[in-house]
């Protein structure tokens, strides 16, 4: 899961860094609001981890701004204010769980990750993160994807390319986006190679082109 930690205590940000890192996760850790803005808006994130005491700003206005221009991505509180009113000023603007301090480790990730699998940005496997869009189910510790139960074979940077989209349903990613996650020392149409392979192994109605910016998965029913 990528995640984006937003917390300017020194202390708190290097240990929660440290053990989302543990788990398996990547982390984006920012101090300010201005820089989460700069952060949620430029890249994609499974989840993001709120804290509401900002050095530039409340977090709940930064929660307020984010669902007021339409992000989505899962949003759990983390705040030493545990008055009932504040728990319920964070819901009210679209936090998707909230979380009191002191905190332990093991209540905070499992929280994160109840957020993330309610937003289809997650799902427990038996050896990994699973996704799931349409009938298609990739399985990250198996490095395998099956369409309706049988399993396509993909070369590695077709699945990285499909593993990229998958985790990002129904977001339109570019194509500088996915070039640098998935092709960074590639030239000219190599994206377009791959993408153009993936859809023959994949069939029609998995990934679909948005002209002038990018590849999208959705994740509605198949057509």
């Amino acid at each position: 899961m990528r995640v984006c930690l937003v917390e300017d205590d020194l202390a708190l940000g290097r240990a929660l860094q440290a053990a989302l890192q543990e788990s398996g996760h990547e982390v984006v850790w920012v101090r300010r609001s201005v820089d989460a803005r700069h952060w949620v808006q430029d890249e994609p994130f499974d989840a993001l981890l709120l804290d509401l005491g900002l050095p530039d700003g409340d977090g709940l206005e930064l929660l307020r701004r984010l669902r007021a221009q339409g992000r989505q991505v899962p949003i759990l509180v983390i705040t030493a204010r545990d008055g009932v009113e504040d728990r319920l000023n964070g819901l009210d603007m679209g936090a998707d769980d909230y979380l009191v301090k002191p905190f332990v480790i093991p209540e905070l990730l499992a929280r994160l990750r109840a957020v993330a699998r309610r937003a289809g940005r997650w799902s427990d496997g038996e050896a990994g993160n699973r996704w799931v869009c349409k009938d298609l189910v990739m399985d990250e510790g198996r490095m395998m994807l099956t369409r309706a139960g049988e399993p396509v074979p993909l070369s590695r940077t077709e699945f990285m390319l499909l593993q990229t989209l998958m985790r990002y349903p129904d977001r339109v990613l570019t194509r500088r986006e996915l070039e640098s996650r998935v092709l960074p020392h590639s030239e000219g149409k190599a994206l377009d190679v791959h993408i153009f392979n993936l859809r023959k192994k994949l069939g029609e109605g998995y990934v679909r082109t948005v002209r002038g910016i990018g590849f999208v998965v959705e994740s509605g029913g198949a057509s």
